[in-house]
C-alpha cells in the first residue's frame, strides 16, 4: 500500500469520524414528513391511527392491502355470479391519493356493489372526481387556524380546532342528489364543505379531504381524536380493507444499510465516500488501463437457421405442426410479458389480457378467439395458417405502436 493511499483513507476515516460524533452530540431532530405511513411513529405518521381500528371497529377484521386496488379486488370477483367474495370498507389515507385510472373504477364497481369506499386525501383522481360530479377548490386567502365540525347534531361536541399541517382545499360542487353534506371546515369566518358522503349504486363512498386529522400529532393533541372516531362511525362495523403505505418502502426495509440511509449525517458519508471512491478510481485506472484486445464477435446464424426450417414445415404442407408451434411461442410470450394465466381462454383472461397490452379488447377477443379454433380444428389449411400469422402481427404492431404513443 502505497504512502498516497495511506493519507486518502486516512482521510476518509477522520471525515466519517467527525460527521458520526456532530450526529450523534446533537438532539435528534423531529421528522415532519408527511408520510401518513401505519408503521410509523413520527408525527405525520399514522401508526395510532391504524392500532386504534380494531378497538373503533371490535366486530371487524383488519385487512392490509400490500397492492393496488385493481389487482386486490379483481382477484376477489366473482365472474359467474357478478357479484365480489369480500364485503366491507375500503380505507385510505394519504396526502396525494396516486392510483391508476384502472384501480379508481375498481373503487367504484366496489362501491357500487353495495361497499363503502372511505377517502382521506387532498386530491383524488378525476376518474373518481368525474364519475360522483365533484369539484374542489382552494382558498388562497387562508391564514392562521381552522375549525372542523360535522353535520350531524349528535357530534357537535367533537369539533376541533386545527392550527398546523391542514390545507385549504375545500368541496366548491357536488350533486345535490347523490351527495350528503357530512362535514365542514371553517377558515377565517367563511364555512366550507370537507366530508361528504356519495351514494354509488348499492353503495356509499366517503371523501375527506383533511388526512391530516389522522395522524399521531392530531390524535395526541387533546382531545381531537374525537373527531377522527366520530368521523369513521359513518363506516360499517364490516371488513376492513387498509391501503397499506408502508408498500411504498419495502425496498428500504430489507437493505443492509437501512439503518445507515435513515440517518441524515450517516447517509451523507456514506454517499461522499462512494463519491472519493469512484474518483479515486477514475484516475488511477485510466493511468493504468491496459489496451483491450478486440475480439471479433460470432457470427450470428440464427435468423438464417430458422428460415430453413420454416421453409421445410412450408413445403411439406404440414400446417397443423406449423399452426401448433406458432399458437405455443404466442402463449409463452403472454406469460413472459404480461404475467397471466393461459390455460383458460374466459372473458377474465381477454379482459386482464387486453388491460395489460394496451389492445383493443375486440381486437383481443377475435384473436383468442381465432386461436380457439385453430386449436379445435382437425386439419388446417394455409389460409388458416396465414391468417393467423397476419393476426399475431397485427397484435405485436398495435403494442408497438401504443409504446411509442
Amino acid at each position: 500500500m502505497t504512502k498516497s493511499i495511506k493519507i486518502y483513507i486516512g482521510i476518509l476515516v477522520l471525515l466519517f469520524s467527525t460527521i458520526v460524533a456532530v450526529e450523534f452530540s446533537r438532539p435528534k431532530p423531529i421528522n415532519w414528513t408527511k408520510t401518513y405511513n401505519e408503521t410509523q411513529t413520527i408525527p405525520y405518521g399514522t401508526y395510532i391511527f391504524y392500532n386504534e381500528l380494531e378497538l373503533l371497529f371490535p366486530s371487524s377484521k383488519v385487512i392490509d392491502i400490500p397492492r393496488t386496488p385493481y389487482e386486490f379486488f379483481a382477484n376477489q370477483y366473482d365472474w359467474e355470479n357478478e357479484e365480489y367474495n369480500v364485503k366491507g370498507s375500503y380505507i385510505y389515507i394519504d396526502e396525494e391519493m396516486q392510483i391508476d385510472d384502472v384501480s379508481a373504477q375498481e373503487l367504484l364497481d366496489f362501491a357500487e356493489y353495495g361497499n363503502t369506499v372511505f377517502i382521506s386525501s387532498s386530491t383524488f383522481p378525476e376518474t373518481i372526481q368525474d364519475s360522483l360530479h365533484l369539484e374542489i377548490d382552494i382558498k388562497y386567502s387562508f391564514t392562521g387556524a381552522a375549525d372542523f365540525s360535522l353535520a350531524n347534531p349528535e357530534f357537535a361536541n367533537d369539533s376541533i380546532r386545527f392550527k398546523r399541517g391542514i390545507s385549504n382545499l375545500y368541496f366548491s360542487k357536488v350533486d345535490s342528489l347523490s351527495t350528503t353534506v357530512l362535514g365542514y371546515q371553517e377558515f377565517n369566518f367563511t364555512k366550507e364543505v370537507n366530508f361528504i358522503k356519495v351514494t354509488h349504486g348499492s353503495g356509499q363512498i366517503l371523501l375527506h379531504l383533511q388526512p391530516f386529522a389522522f395522524t399521531n400529532y392530531n390524535l395526541l393533541t387533546k382531545d381531537n381524536q374525537k373527531y377522527s372516531s366520530s368521523v369513521l362511525a359513518y363506516l360499517p362495523d364490516e371488513s376492513l380493507f387498509f391501503d397499506s403505505r408502508n408498500k411504498k418502502r419495502d425496498g428500504l426495509s430489507a437493505s443492509p444499510l437501512r439503518f445507515i440511509l435513515s440517518q441524515p449525517a450517516l447517509k451523507w458519508a456514506w454517499l461522499l465516500s462512494l463519491v472519493v471512491l469512484l474518483v479515486f478510481i477514475f484516475f488511477n485506472a485510466k493511468r493504468k488501463q491496459r489496451i483491450v484486445k478486440v475480439v471479433k464477435p460470432l457470427e450470428n446464424s440464427t435468423i438464417d437457421f430458422t428460415k430453413t426450417i420454416g421453409n421445410l414445415y412450408f413445403e411439406t404442407k404440414d400446417h397443423n405442426n406449423l399452426i401448433t408451434k406458432k399458437i405455443t411461442y404466442f402463449l409463452e410470450h403472454l406469460r413472459r410479458s404480461y404475467y397471466i394465466d393461459t390455460q383458460v381462454f374466459d372473458d377474465k383472461f381477454i379482459k386482464n389480457l387486453s388491460l395489460k397490452s394496451g389492445r383493443d379488447i375486440k381486437q383481443t377477443k377475435q384473436l383468442i378467439n381465432l386461436i380457439a379454433h385453430l386449436r379445435a380444428k382437425p386439419l388446417c389449411t394455409e389460409n388458416d395458417l396465414l391468417n393467423l400469422n397476419r393476426a399475431i402481427e397485427n397484435f405485436h404492431l398495435d403494442g408497438s405502436k401504443s409504446r411509442n404513443q
